[in-house]
């Protein structure tokens, strides 16, 4: 099967736009004022806005509170959540919706085949380097040998120092359902670089840039 790809961290519509031409399966909006690329509901609404039917917007939160899940549900259309913190499996299935729960991998620090039994629900484990004080989009990669070679029970979305020179490589040995980049496609942060999201998408569906 083909690997499907989300670009995440769109600030701006025309770079949500042009990753769906690009190929993109899907765009990640982050609703945390931490990050640089956090975007208001108004922004989030601009961006989906300009996007082409069958692409997916994904919300990112890092252990929201939960009235924040609410407006941007309401406020946003929304096909899936994206939980980047500690928050439980209760809370994560309790809005009736799609979600993914992200993992920061650390050697010794997680057990993906139980945090899978645990989220059995979720559309899938987005697994993440582990950068101290941070919850992802660090650019930072992991040791993908840390991942179970037997797989687990959910889908395997593999983010965390991916780019367009490393996409084939990730691809080949992981073998995930999916790859999420941000960072690794960027000119600056939250600005998204055409040439190096149209070589990543390649590199990812096709295994050569």
């Amino acid at each position: 099967m083909t690997t499907r790809v989300k670009i995440c961290g769109i600030t701006r519509p025309a770079d949500g736009a042009l990753a769906a031409e690009l190929g993109a399966d899907a765009i990640g909006l982050v609703f945390y004022e931490k990050s640089p690329r956090h975007v208001s509901i108004g922004q989030a609404r601009a961006i989906v806005a300009a996007l082409p039917p069958f692409v997916s917007v994904v919300a990112l939160f890092v252990n929201p509170e939960r009235a924040l899940v609410e407006s941007v549900l309401e406020g946003c259309p929304v096909d899936i959540l994206q939980f980047h913190g500690e928050e439980t499996a209760a809370f994560c299935r309790s809005f009736a919706r799609p979600y993914l729960k992200a993992v920061r991998v650390r050697e010794g620090g997680v057990d993906l085949a139980e945090l899978a039994r645990q989220y059995h629900d979720a559309r899938g484990l987005l697994t993440d380097a582990y950068v101290e004080g941070t919850h992802g989009g660090t650019g930072c990669r992991f040791d993908w040998d840390l991942l179970p070679s037997g797989g687990v029970s959910l889908p395997l979305i593999l983010s965390g120092g991916l780019d367009e020179h490393t996409i084939a490589e990730a691809v080949s040995r992981v073998r995930p359902a999916a790859v999420d980049v941000s960072s690794g496609v960027e000119s600056g942060k939250g600005i998204k670089d055409a040439a190096r999201m149209a070589a990543f998408i390649k590199g990812a569906k096709h295994g050569s840039v």
